[in-house]
């Protein structure tokens, strides 16, 4: 088992917590208080990566995982950042490791927590295609890691991302919902995967990932990217709009096909 020390830090802004809360606004009534509220959270959600990236991740548990794509190992990893306020607040992300991964450069996913894809089958998004397609692919090759992390609707949260939705419907694309909100295009920073790949001791990777700011964060910090694997999904009448955007808005790869207008 791997274990690294967890250091305190203190964030110097307002409570995450109470960010979070505030996102959870009426979902059928947007107005420019909510956009404004919502505006004055980004810092803290910021800082919060900030503090995700100073600190050093502890694996908490390991167990067998058989699944329907086969047999894993699944470790359990939490890095914790003193907050004021409400005291400290726990980021937790999981690996889900299948054989060998410290030969060569095994294949590895970094998928973001979509609790309307993956748990309940959104046809608005293709991330619970995305994460069926990577566990299948490592099942084929008998050996890879598969992350998933706590970063609901690009970072922003389950609240924000449904109120996100209700832009969506009112004919705004999911950058252009995220930007009224107040936030980035994209929150995420990916320094919670960096830090468990290093307590794995995977130092070279196969990426499995049509996001170029993925290989720039890991190769950033220190872990090569040898190959960026397509995790290409057949656009559906659903999903055609937001993988235009992702493509054309988040600089998202497509080797196979282009969306077309």
């Amino acid at each position: 088992m791997i274990l690294a020390a967890v250091t305190p830090f203190r964030l110097s802004t307002r409570d995450f917590a109470d960010c979070v809360r505030s996102a959870q606004w009426n979902t059928q009534s947007i107005d420019h208080r909510d956009i404004e509220h919502s505006q004055r959270c980004v810092p803290e959600i910021e800082d919060y990566n900030l503090a995700v990236s100073s600190l050093k991740v502890k694996q908490v548990a390991s167990a067998d995982f058989p699944t329907r794509w086969g047999h894993f190992l699944i470790h359990g990893f939490a890095t914790r950042a003193s907050a004021s306020g409400d005291g400290a607040r726990t980021e937790e992300a999981v690996a889900l490791v299948m054989g060998e991964v410290h030969s060569g450069s095994p294949l590895v996913r970094i998928h973001s927590q979509c609790l309307t894809g993956d748990v309940f089958g959104s046809l608005r998004c293709d991330c619970r295609q995305q994460l069926e397609m990577a566990l299948s692919m490592i099942a084929q090759l008998g050996a890879g890691v598969l992350i998933y992390e706590q970063q609901e609707g690009r970072g922003i949260g389950l609240m924000a991302k449904l109120q996100a939705y209700a832009l969506q419907d009112s004919g705004f694309d999911t950058v252009e919902a995220n930007e009224r909100l107040g936030f980035k295009a994209d929150q995420r920073e990916f320094q919670m995967p960096v830090a468990i790949l290093k307590a794995l001791d995977i130092k070279r990777v196969r990426l499995l990932s049509n996001n170029p700011d993925k290989v720039a964060a890991l190769e950033n910090a220190g872990i090569q990217v040898t190959e960026r694997v397509p995790c290409e999904v057949a656009p559906t009448e659903h999903t055609e709009e937001y993988l235009r955007t992702k493509q054309e808005k988040l600089g998202h790869l497509f080797s196979s096909r282009r969306v077309q207008h």
